[in-house]
């Protein structure tokens, strides 16, 4: 059994030198040729049956989280061997992101582990951080559930420690948990016990199709939920007042479903209505990334951070406020680390004055997205499902094949996000670096 999974691990490296390449979202090519061979690699004679995979989560309508759901039942669709499932807690709603007809919808609302059982479902994927569920989860005999953490620590540190002990003590006892932050999966969850795998996110856009921003236009672009404080668009609505003045023609375009009458008052206040627009939100965004020559990302947390994907394959620069541990921010990334509308204007205002800098951070942004290729990401879900029907030893086996984050960079993104805390909630400001790596 060893040496069979030994040989996948081969097999997939063949495969990421062959194909590294992106192949786009609705590729003709025989998928199930291919993904037959990892199969067979991988034990295909024991595994008699089509898998029944579900996937969870409250909803594929709307925000980022809903997006990657559907990329990752779309890509799971193509293995032919899978029979893919969406628990889900709505029924059809405006605006879903598309999903393949034949996905079995199944609406769990409170029974969840009723619902898996009724569907006799093997493996589940589950994106959510209800404690009570985790905890019925982790109970389950017949079922192999993979955790698969979308969100940063730092979202529930933001909204209570005290849940976020509960629900990471909870993960410590999960045989199978997906995270998509290295710093987290690699030091913290190393020494908290949580026997983690890492993975990337399906990326939105097939790269070698987008036809880039040729930056010449002075738009600024805020994307998310507005009516989200951690989104805290009201700092980029308050740099505008800094930028105006340096760059009188530059116009700051905030897309969201949501326009808060606390930031249309703000943009009142400050005589912003000539610069600042809410454009009509849309489940195709690239309509704004075309014109766009900057992107700015105040949020306090991210995990991964589907739109600054977006924007950096149109070869758009980013200004973050931290996050300087989503593995996606490198590259064409203006990184600053205090909270002051007028720091994030001055970079901005460097940006947008300059075209030639705004060119190469765009040419940066966008080559740093050309690592990220969906087909060889769904090899190496294949592989990590398999490991997990298969059981423990295959799957430590699987965690154990992957370049690590070193410890030092990992010790200066906790110093540094340990910094954003002290300085952004009061309750902390007596946090240091051993009180954070020891929460739970």
């Amino acid at each position: 059994m060893i040496l069979n999974c030994l040989k996948l691990i081969i097999f997939l490296l063949i495969l990421f030198i062959k194909y590294s390449g992106h192949l786009s979202f609705d590729n003709k090519e025989n998928y199930n040729q291919k993904y037959s061979t990892i199969l067979k690699t991988f034990d295909y004679n024991s595994i008699k049956k089509q898998l029944r995979i579900a996937v969870y989560s409250l909803t594929i309508s709307g925000g980022g989280r809903a997006r990657m759901t559907a990329l990752l039942i779309n890509y799971l669709h193509k293995i032919k061997k899978f029979k893919l499932y969406l628990f889900t807690n709505f029924d059809r709603q405006n605006n879903e992101f598309i999903i393949p007809n034949d996905t079995t919808r199944v609406l769990v609302k409170n029974n969840l582990v009723k619902n898996i059982e009724k569907y006799k479902i093997d493996i589940i994927i589950y994106q959510r951080f209800c404690i009570t569920e985790i905890k019925k989860l982790n109970r389950l005999q017949n079922t192999k559930v993979i955790f698969y953490l979308h969100s940063s620590i730092f979202t529930y540190i933001y909204s209570s420690i005290n849940y976020f002990k509960k629900v990471y003590n909870e993960f410590k006892k999960s045989k199978y948990v997906v995270n998509i932050i290295p710093y987290e999966n690699d030091y913290l969850f190393k020494r908290w016990g949580i026997r983690s795998f890492y993975l990337d996110n399906f990326v939105t856009y097939d790269y070698d199709s987008v036809v880039p921003s040729d930056l010449s236009e002075k738009i600024i672009l805020m994307i998310g939920s507005a009516n989200r404080k951690n989104k805290r668009f009201n700092l980029g609505i308050k740099a505008m007042k800094f930028i105006i003045k340096e760059v009188p023609d530059s116009q700051l375009n905030i897309i969201s479903k949501s326009k808060p009458k606390i930031l249309k008052e703000l943009i009142y206040s400050l005589n912003l209505e000539e610069n600042i627009n809410f454009a009509p939100f849309t489940l195709s965004p690239s309509l704004y990334y075309k014109n766009a020559s900057l992107h700015i990302f105040p949020t306090n947390y991210e995990s991964f951070g589907l739109v600054l994907c977006e924007t950096k394959i149109y070869g758009i620069p980013n200004i973050l406020l931290g996050l300087n541990y989503v593995s996606i921010a490198k590259g064409g990334t203006i990184i600053i680390y205090d909270d002051k509308p007028e720091t994030l204007a001055k970079e901005a205002i460097k940006i947008l004055k300059n075209k030639r800098y705004r060119k190469i951070l765009g040419k940066e942004a966008r080559k740093s997205m050309k690592k990220f290729n969906n087909d060889i990401l769904l090899l190496k879900w294949v592989q990590l499902i398999l490991s997990v029907y298969k059981g423990d030893k295959y799957y430590e086996l699987l965690r154990s094949n992957r370049e690590k984050i070193a410890d030092d960079e990992a010790i200066n993104i906790i110093n540094s996000q340990v910094k954003f805390l002290q300085m952004r909630l009061p309750n902390l400001r007596n946090i240091t670096f051993n009180t954070f790596i020891n929460l739970i």
